[in-house]
Order: structure tokens, then C-alpha cells, then sequence
């Protein structure tokens, strides 16, 4: 069965493979994917000086990374990490809908959002994903769907938030101008809540403390479709903070967006004539273009 899903598309990162020369996007992505177990393992035990130890390397590092990236994704990842960061005070630190060890929210919390935030993006950039950009779209709405359906029908504790969650993913996925994004994020806050919650760094209630109607998991299924949201405010409100910001220090806007075109992307070809096709970038407006998924079986 055909399923249409919008141009898979990346900002201008996407177009050489998103970072400055002599960094690695691999290397980025691997570092991340170890910097998170690592802290998460080490906030098994620690005391708040700990987590404040943490908190501190963990922006040392995202400062780094973001050293390497462009200003778009650095508008990007200060979009997620600001929201990230007031959802974390309101739903865990004042509503309780899931706790943490120490009752509050850890330092390392913020800028590792911002962490997340870059290894989803990341991921979606890797010319392994870009080639297979049909497959790996495909891969996430099975295996998220098989999930979602596991939690809700055959899971211990019945989690009505993942399936919601699921839902939302699927939008993105279908209507959001960054497919692999999402893709990249369901990969990195699945890994993420798995291995927190295995390790009892924070819990998720059994049924939301806001009204007592929707049943979660620990954790819900699909996190990273409420996490999506935060990847959609980043692309959709990074172009004009970099606006702002090179208005402010008089600096000359590229073409895109002098132009109005806030999104350099690379077009995102699927199927057979990926391969080839991988290397197209243009200055594109992203909400027209549309792929069928489905017609290179």
C-alpha cells in the first residue's frame, strides 16, 4: 500500500554532510550515543554536586558540537532546549507526571535535550539513512506502530499516552518537512527513555496527574512523538532567530534567505533512484514537494 508522506527534507546542514570541515557526523553521533548512558549510569548514584558535575560536561560538550554546526542548527537546538527545558519544571518538577531520583530536574537535563536534539538530526543526515530514506521512514512506522499496539493491548501497564504519541509521529511524519528528523528522533529518545527508566533515573506515573484519564507506561511507547513537537517549533522558528541574529551583527543573509527561503535542503529522494540523486541540494519551499513511499516495491 502506497502512503504519502512529505518531502523528506533536512535544512541546510543536509547539503555536505552538515558540519564544518574536520568533524565527523559519525563521530558526533557515536559520542552522543555514549555521553548518555554514560551520564544516565552515573546519575544511578550520584548527589545533586554530582548531577551539577554533570550538567556542566554535558554542556562543555553540546557547546563543542555546536561550535562545529551552522547557525541554523545552533537556532535549532536553542529553540529545543528552551522548550525542552520549561516542559521539563511544569510536567515533572510541578505536575508530577513523571519523577526523577532526586525529586528534581537534573543540570545535565537541559543542554542533554540539546544533545538529543543534534543525534536526531544527525542520524537523519547520514548517508546510510539518506540512501534509504524510503526503508528507514517505513522501519519507523512499523516498528514504532508494533510498539504502540503492544502497549496499549498486551504491555503490563496500559499506555494510552504512547499510542497518542504514536499518532503524533505518524503527522510528522506525513506532513512535516523534515521526515528523517523524526526518524533520527525516534531512534535517539527511544534509546534515551529505555535507558533511563531501566535505571530508575526517572519514573513515569501510571495514569497522567493532570484530569486521571490517560494511562502511561514507563516509559509511554512512543516519546518521541511528543518529543516531535519540540523538533517542529526548532525548524519551524530557528530561520527567523538567525534573521534576527545577523540583522543585529549586520551580516549578509544567504540567498535562501534573502529570498524568503528559510530551508537549504537537500531534496530526499526514495526508492531505486536514491543513489543517485543523493547529492541534488537546492533552495527549495519545503511545504509543496511530496513523496509516495510505496511505488519502488
Amino acid at each position: 500500500m502506497s502512503i504519502t508522506i512529505a518531502q523528506s527534507v533536512l535544512p541546510i546542514v543536509m547539503d555536505t554532510g552538515g558540519m564544518t570541515k574536520g568533524w565527523s557526523d559519525t563521530r558526533a553521533l557515536l559520542i552522543a550515543l555514549m555521553w548518555i548512558p554514560a551520564t544516565l549510569w552515573l546519575d544511578r548514584s550520584v548527589s545533586t554536586a554530582g548531577q551539577l558535575a554533570l550538567g556542566a560536561l554535558t554542556w562543555v560538550l553540546l557547546l563543542w558540537w555546536l561550535s562545529h554546526e551552522r547557525d541554523l542548527v545552533r537556532a535549532q537546538t536553542l529553540v529545543v532546549v528552551v522548550l525542552a527545558t520549561i516542559v521539563e519544571y511544569v510536567f515533572s518538577g510541578w505536575l508530577g507526571v513523571y519523577l526523577y531520583r532526586l525529586d528534581h530536574v537534573p543540570a545535565y537535563v537541559p543542554p542533554g535535550h540539546g544533545l538529543v536534539y543534534l543525534a536526531a538530526l544527525t542520524f537523519g543526515r547520514l548517508p546510510a539513512v539518506r540512501r534509504h530514506a524510503s526503508l528507514a521512514i517505513k522501519a519507523t512506522v512499523v516498528l514504532a506502530g508494533a510498539w504502540a499496539l503492544w502497549g496499549l493491548a498486551l504491555s503490563p501497564r496500559r499506555d494510552v499516552l504512547g499510542f497518542l504519541w504514536y499518532l503524533c509521529l505518524l503527522g510528522f511524519l506525513r506532513w512535516g518537512r523534515s521526515t528523517l528528523l523524526y526518524v533520527g528522533a525516534f531512534v535517539a529518545v527511544s534509546y534515551l527513555e529505555i535507558l533511563g527508566t531501566t535505571w530508575g533515573v526517572w519514573t513515569w506515573q501510571p495514569v497522567d496527574t493532570i484530569m486521571g484519564w490517560v494511562s502511561m507506561g514507563n516509559p509511554p511507547s512512543i516519546a518521541a512523538g511528543g518529543y516531535g513537537w519540540f523538533d517542529l517549533y526548532a525548524v519551524l522558528l530557528a530561520p527567523a532567530l538567525v534573521r534576527l541574529y545577523r540583522t543585529r551583527r549586520g551580516r549578509p543573509r544567504p540567498t535562501g534567505l534573502a529570498q524568503g527561503r528559510d530551508h537549504e535542503v537537500v531534496e530526499q529522494p526514495v526508492g531505486r533512484d536514491a543513489t543517485a540523486a543523493i547529492g541534488a541540494v537546492d533552495a527549495i519551499d519545503t511545504g509543496e514537494a511530496s513523496t509516495r513511499l510505496g511505488d519502488h516495491e
